[in-house]
């Protein structure tokens, strides 16, 4: 079969590899129908150092199962189904309490042994506590809404949901990528009246506004925080979603919160320390996060995407085939793209 495969800092290829087959009685076949790029994917496009063999990349994607191990019991051929960013069991005592990321039998798509999901094929493992049925449907439209759910829109949802956002917080997201526009769409569904987006590119940034954003501050560092101190009444607000991981805007967040307030990042963090010394002690800034349980949060937010309540797959702007994957990584890269979708 043909899959994405990375060699280093803007090296991407796509090759033949081996097709997937069973191997655990646990196991389900997927032929995949809709993948994506993510902006995390875009760290080692990045800075990956060089290597002489390659790795599989890609962990979004939705698939209809084409075979499945004698232990599973909750899939059938046939079935359309949404795959989250890391596969887990769904029974552990870590899944149990919704934190699927720390499942003790999971773990991440392109690892040793693992298939990733840039591809044409995948095997699952853990298939009946990772994989989610999905309504059948040829509906692009829809297919891209569906698609968010394997992780951007679960991702947003986790930065609202872990900084306590309510229809009584004002809220900062920093970040006009897909993760940042998707956190503005979890904190308007979870009540939000006021809704500051910082980003700069007009494009992104119109949506954020469709996406339920009341305020856009294209300013950055001091000169952002300012901003939105000057839109609060000079106080901040209640709550900031960091969806960059940078170190500066971690310090924006912190200069945009309000005393008492809760910094939550979801942006994979490229840096190894931050301001969270007395500045943040004194002013009982709380700062949550991490990485998002997306198979967690799928069955609370599948049902407003099938009934079309609220629209994430926008965030999608480009679609392109399988063999275009090395152009797509490039666009995105390039900020020419804000998120592309792969149809195989």
């Amino acid at each position: 079969m043909r899959a994405t495969v990375i060699y280093g800092a803007g090296d991407v290829r796509v090759e033949t590899v081996p097709d997937p087959k069973l191997s655990e009685p646990t196991d389900a076949l997927l032929r995949v129908v809709r993948s994506c790029i993510c902006g995390s994917d875009l760290w080692p496009y990045g800075s990956m150092p060089a290597r002489d063999r390659g790795v599989r990349i890609g962990h979004e994607f939705l698939g209809v199962v084409e075979a499945i191990g004698s232990d599973v019991t909750t899939l059938k051929t046939g079935d359309l189904v949404v795959a989250p960013f890391v596969y887990s069991d769904n029974t552990c005592q870590f899944c149990r309490e919704g934190l699927h990321t720390s499942c003790l039998h999971g773990g991440f798509w392109g690892a040793k042994g693992v298939d990733a999901g840039q591809g044409e094929a995948v095997r699952v493992p853990q298939a009946d506590g990772t994989l989610v049925k999905l309504p059948h449907t040829e509906d692009d439209d829809l297919l891209a809404g569906l698609l968010t759910l394997s992780d951007v829109f679960p991702t947003g949802h986790h930065a609202a949901t872990k900084a306590g956002v309510n229809e009584r917080t004002t809220v900062t997201v920093i970040g006009d990528g897909a993760v940042g526009l998707s956190a503005v769409l979890a904190a308007k569904r979870l009540g939000a009246e006021r809704i500051i987006l910082m980003g700069r590119h007009r494009a992104r940034t119109d949506l954020g506004r469709e996406f339920g954003a009341t305020d856009v501050v294209s300013e950055r560092g001091d000169e952002g925080i300012e901003k939105v101190r000057e839109l609060t009444n000079g106080e901040g607000t209640h709550t900031v979603l960091e969806c960059v991981g940078t170190k500066p805007a971690f310090e924006m967040g912190v200069g945009a919160v309000r005393p008492g307030g809760t910094i939550s990042r979801v942006g994979v963090p490229q840096y190894e320390e931050g301001p969270i010394g007395p500045p943040l002690f004194r002013r009982n800034i709380t700062v949550t996060g991490g990485v998002a349980p997306a198979r967690h949060y799928i069955p609370e937010l599948l049902d407003d995407v099938v009934e079309g309540r609220y629209h994430p797959g926008k965030v999608f702007d480009r679609t392109i085939g399988l063999e275009e994957v090395p152009e797509g990584y490039r666009a995105m890269a390039d900020r020419e793209a804000l998120k592309v979708l792969v149809k195989p």
